[in-house]
C-alpha cells in the first residue's frame, strides 16, 4: 500500500541469504540483518524456491507476503533465481581459475 519505500536492505538481505546457503559469505555484511528482515518461513519459501524449485506449489507462492501485490512477489521471485545464478557463476569461475593456474 505504500509508495517509493527504499527496500535495497531487504534486497540485499535476501541476496547474502541465498550466497550463505551456497557457502559464499561477505566479510562487510552484517548477517544478523537477515535474522531480523526474513521470517522463518520466509526463509523455508526461498530455500524450496533456490535448491528445489520442482517443490514450490502455488500454495507456498499464495502464502508468502500476503499483503503484498502479484508484481512485488514476481519481482522477489527473479531475485531468488538471479542470486542463485550469481552463485552458481561464481563457483564456475573459480573452478576455471583453479584450473588455468
Amino acid at each position: 500500500m505504500h509508495k517509493d519505500v527504499d527496500t535495497s536492505m531487504l534486497r540485499r538481505a535476501i541476496w547474502n541469504y541465498i550466497h550463505c546457503m551456497f557457502g559464499i559469505r561477505y566479510d562487510d555484511y552484517d548477517y544478523g540483518e537477515i535474522n531480523q528482515l526474513l521470517d522463518r518461513s520466509f526463509k523455508v519459501y526461498i530455500k524450496t524456491v533456490v535448491c528445489t524449485p520442482e517443490k514450490t506449489t502455488k500454495r507456498m507462492y499464495d502464502s508468502f507476503w500476503r499483503q503484498f501485490e502479484h508484481s512485488e512477489k514476481v519481482h522477489v521471485n527473479l531475485l531468488l533465481v538471479e542470486a542463485r545464478m550469481q552463485a552458481e557463476l561464481l563457483y564456475a569461475l573459480r573452478a576455471i581459475t583453479r584450473y588455468m593456474t
